[in-house]
């Protein structure tokens, strides 16, 4: 048997290093048993799915030294490697399991499934579909098909006893079936769900082990059970502990910068982050901290993963980056990775010219521009000083211009531009006023070139991260806090 792996992210958002730390252990496992790996892009979710964003995952993971065997820009025999490009292939097996009497056609409205949440939430009666539709009879399955009516297929659910899923770390872990819900697996538009098109798609593609985050151990029975509807044997199972912030929560981006091309931009070696990513869990079996993926593939043991939640430390990662840059670099080397990194033409000359008109001397320029070549700005509380606006105003500024910025799927100057006038206009500030804390928390001043070119030059990733980090700057946000500023927020814009 040959050995295949995946990795199948979303291309809904920014690349994710929990993205980069799922691919990496699937890769090792893999290349470790001489197998091969793969790429597939889960695109079902169309209204938030874009190819900007896929192929920001597809050179983030090039650029960290990760690649494939097969997938969307390397073909292979198993594809298409798009889910967009598969729901033929969906249809029939959804068609299968309606056949088999393993689904059913659901027709509750989305209000009615809104009522059932609320009143099982009053009654705390639990959670999940309660199969009113699964005893419609054939005939008036029939007849609102006919009619039009709008429905999604569910998969039909145990309603009692446990499922045991077998995990190569964790054993066998039981979970009633009781817990489990009667999911979605086509939804009223005919794209299948992630559930459905997961099995369909690892089956085909001849995938042996899944290696995934533990959020995926709650759906584990859901996909165990289509195996067994669909008469196939199940790939192994192990699920990988999560990555956390230093606080021990899930790491997410409100707490460190969770996009790899965040590192890419701040001038973390791709060797270093991978190394680093490659530590959270896992060990060599001599203990040393620093290893190169050869290195990993060569000495992989799966059974090696600790189940504790792996720390993600920014502080550790940059003592890491360190090391690598002192130690394996020599200073040719270093000076061509700057190169690569920012200091090239292509990069200056995107703001050179906005430089050029407000410099006296040559001199002026490093200074001037020293923004647009780091990470994280050494800001403080005073550098947000404004006459005409309270702190507690300076900091919903920058947060409601986070979310408004979030939300932006297009990133260049004229849609950041657009965003910002008609927030600030929802906000009733003048547009001066609203833009000094993002000139503050973009550049480290207000006396720098026009904020919405730095915006688009810097980039999403940096520019979302540089706000955070402002609103933090300022003391962050507290639940009290968060809670009212989203009311508010989402009252924006609302009466137009």
């Amino acid at each position: 048997m040959t050995v295949r792996t995946r990795v199948a992210p979303s291309p809904t958002g920014d690349p994710h290093v929990g993205t980069a730390y799922i691919a990496l252990f699937n890769m090792a496992f893999a290349k470790s048993q001489g197998g091969q790996f793969l790429l597939r892009i889960e695109d079902t979710d169309q209204a938030r799915s874009t190819p900007e964003s896929e192929q920001q995952i597809l050179d983030s993971l090039r650029w960290l030294g990760l690649d494939w065997d097969e997938g969307p820009d390397a073909g292979g025999p198993h594809g298409p490697y798009r889910q967009s490009e598969r729901r033929e292939i969906y249809d029939q097996h959804a068609n299968i399991l309606l056949e088999k009497g393993h689904a059913f056609r659901c027709f509750c409205s989305s209000e009615r499934l809104d009522e059932l949440r609320k009143e099982q939430e009053v009654n705390k009666s639990g959670s999940g579909y309660d199969g009113r539709c699964l005893h419609l009879s054939e005939d008036d399955v029939r007849a609102k098909v006919a009619a039009g009516e709008s429905h999604v297929i569910r998969m039909k659910v145990p309603a009692e006893g446990k499922c045991v899923v077998n995990d190569m770390l964790r054993g066998d872990i039981e979970i009633d079936w009781t817990q489990v819900d009667m999911q979605v697996l086509v939804k009223a538009d005919g794209m299948p769900t992630y559930h459905l098109a997961n099995v369909v798609d690892d089956h085909l593609m001849e995938i042996t082990h899944v290696i995934r985050g533990e959020e995926w151990i709650n759906s584990a029975p859901k996909h165990q059970l289509l195996y067994e509807y669909f008469g196939w044997d199940m790939p192994v199972l192990c699920h990988m502990p999560l990555l956390r912030n230093p606080d021990k929560s899930k790491l997410s981006k409100r707490k460190n910068p969770t996009s790899i091309t965040y590192y890419r931009d701040a001038g973390y070696l791709p060797e270093a982050l991978l190394n680093y990513l490659g530590r959270m869990g896992w060990s060599m079996p001599d203990e040393s901290e620093k290893f190169s993926l050869d290195a990993m593939i060569e000495n992989f043991d799966i059974k090696r993963v600790s189940l504790g939640g792996p720390i993600f430390d920014q502080e550790k990662l940059s003592w890491l980056n360190a090391s690598w840059i002192r130690e394996d670099l020599s200073t040719e080397q270093f000076a061509d990775r700057l190169h690569k990194w920012l200091l090239n033409s292509d990069y200056i000359m995107k703001f050179l010219p906005h430089a050029q008109g407000r410099v006296e001397t040559l001199a002026d320029f490093a200074p001037m521009a020293s923004f647009m070549f780091s990470g994280m700005l050494d800001l403080s509380e005073d550098d947000f000083a404004h006459k005409k606006l309270e702190p507690v105003d300076v900091k919903k500024v920058l947060q409601f211009t986070l979310w408004r910025l979030e939300q932006l799927r297009q990133w260049n100057k004229g849609n950041i531009f657009n965003e910002i006038k008609t927030l600030s206009k929802e906000m009733g500030l003048k547009l001066g006023d609203f833009n000094h804390p993002i000139f503050v928390a973009i550049a480290g001043t207000p006396n720098s070139w026009s904020v919405m070119d730095s915006m688009e030059i810097l980039g999403a990733d940096m520019t979302r991260a540089r706000l955070r980090h402002a609103v933090n700057v300022l003391g962050g946000l507290s639940k009290k806090e968060t809670k009212r500023f989203d009311k508010e927020f989402r009252v924006l814009g609302a009466e137009e």
